[in-house]
């Protein structure tokens, strides 16, 4: 989605429409992405690429087209932040989110992929209206790679008191584990 490129952003799309024909045939209308990531080959002056403000703008008409997608086919689409990537925050996040204003694009919460950035109560209070489901892993601070939920710094009994509190109709979905360590 963040590509420069608009014959790119153009086949994303395509792409995506397409993941919401072939899921409302079968009844799927849920959709996950992340932005996406672009590194050009002769950066710019005026900081990182997914910070111009240009790819603001840019990454905003983009999330107005895949909302008229989403609209079009009955399914929603959830925009997962991650600190290294254009969602880099929650506030940032919500900010797009309230930008492109359409119940059709929402958030994927997980607190591992903001940890480094945010604080539990802080991603919270930005996304709770936005949140339609929660990733559950853990990372260590200061560390790229998550980990089984339990194993990082994310403090869980207090992610799951804000997620009770805040999102109690969203799905939780653990990542990273398996029969050996759930």
């Amino acid at each position: 989605l963040i590509h420069p490129d608009a014959a790119e952003r153009a086949a994303n799309l395509a792409y995506f429409e397409d993941m919401m024909r072939i899921g409302a045939a079968m009844e799927v209308h849920t959709f996950i992405t992340e932005s996406g990531h672009h590194e050009p080959e002769h950066p710019t002056p005026g900081g990182e690429y997914r910070f111009q403000e240009e790819v603001w703008r840019r990454m905003i008409a983009t999330g107005k087209e895949l909302a008229a997608l989403a609209e079009r086919h009955n399914a929603k689409v959830l925009m997962e932040p991650y600190f290294g990537s254009f969602f880099a925050s929650a506030k940032r996040t919500r900010l797009f989110i309230e930008a492109v204003d359409s119940p059709r694009v929402r958030v994927l919460l997980d607190p591992a992929n903001l940890l480094e950035i945010n604080d539990l109560h802080e991603m919270f209070a930005q996304l709770a209206p936005w949140i339609h489901c929660l990733h559950a892993k853990d990372r260590k601070l200061h560390a790229i790679g998550g980990v089984a939920a339990g194993e990082g710094d994310i403090d869980y009994r207090e992610f799951v008191a804000l997620a009770t509190k805040h999102v109690p109709q969203a799905p939780f979905i653990l990542e990273y584990v398996g029969a050996e360590d759930y």
